[in-house]
């Protein structure tokens, strides 16, 4: 069986299992946060379809992605999630998902969907299974801790990593995970983060407009808008893939639940990354 281990334990969050689990509380309860821990529904998902968290290190972006899984884990227990995140490593495939196995972190371990992985496979021909291309990554890994934290071992979960960003490749992906997950119980995630090492003036300009896109559902001008206004925005093409799967899902309506840049945690705004939490609901 194929183990991944960590590649950011000890970095982009802690490495040891009590502390982790300090870490991601103080997250929820900091002031850039909910501020205030969930206690998970137990109930499957009745609204939440899809949602965007970012995939800093937790003491820069941890804060703002809480939102998000508060908002999941307040809407109900999912039994699987499929994690859609941008290749920053150029390693594998284009479009790379592993098919099985298991993922460590410093809270446990989280099986692959097999059934789930496979079936995505066969929805959509440009998908590859490929684990090189996740063994360094870390804008899928981040993402699981909070997961983990929330549900334990009753979740399993889909990585997904993409390469290739452009917008047919996207969408196409985001139809294939809707064929593929239909009438389960099952959140999609898309991880990025927002513009890059601009001013916070600057960067909070571009990402509005963004956002703005992705408020409003329509993959194709956010694509142009990333690509006119040079948005650095690490995982557009997930959040494509997220907006389109979660559309054919039945989701209607988008919200934003945060928005802030590192400069918020820093105080340093002369060259921010921006992050954004969002869910896509029915």
């Amino acid at each position: 069986m194929s183990i991944r281990r960590p590649c950011q334990a000890g970095s982009f969050y802690s490495g040891k299992t009590s502390s982790l689990k300090k870490e991601i509380e103080e997250c929820f309860l900091n002031e850039l946060g909910p501020e205030k821990i969930p206690k998970p529904s137990h109930n499957a998902l009745t609204s939440v379809v899809g949602l965007v968290a970012p995939h800093a290190g937790y003491m820069y972006s941890g804060s703002i992605a809480t939102h998000s899984y508060f908002a999941l884990a307040m809407d109900g227990t999912p039994d699987c999630a499929i994690i859609i995140g941008p290749n920053h490593t150029g390693l594998g495939s284009g479009v790379s998902i592993m098919d099985k196995g298991i993922w460590v972190t410093p809270l446990g371990e989280i099986s692959i969907d097999a059934n789930i992985a496979n079936q995505i496979c066969k929805n959509y021909d440009l998908i590859d299974i490929d684990e090189k291309a996740h063994q360094y990554e870390h804008s899928i890994e981040v993402q699981i801790p909070f997961l983990q934290y929330l549900y334990g071992k009753k979740l399993q979960f889909v990585p997904i990593c993409m390469m290739m960003q452009d917008l047919e490749t996207s969408v196409e992906l985001g139809k294939a995970i809707a064929r593929s997950i239909y009438n389960k119980n099952i959140i999609v995630i898309a991880s990025s983060d927002m513009t890059h090492y601009e001013s916070g003036q600057l960067a909070s300009g571009k990402d509005k407009k963004a956002i703005n896109a992705i408020l409003k559902f329509d993959e194709t001008e956010l694509f142009k808008i990333v690509e006119s206004e040079r948005i650095s925005m690490c995982g557009y093409g997930p959040i494509i893939s997220a907006i389109t799967c979660s559309k054919k899902l039945g989701a209607s309506k988008a919200e934003l639940l945060s928005y802030k840049t590192s400069g918020d945690v820093t105080g340093d705004h002369s060259s921010v990354v921006g992050y954004a939490s969002i869910i896509f609901k029915r």
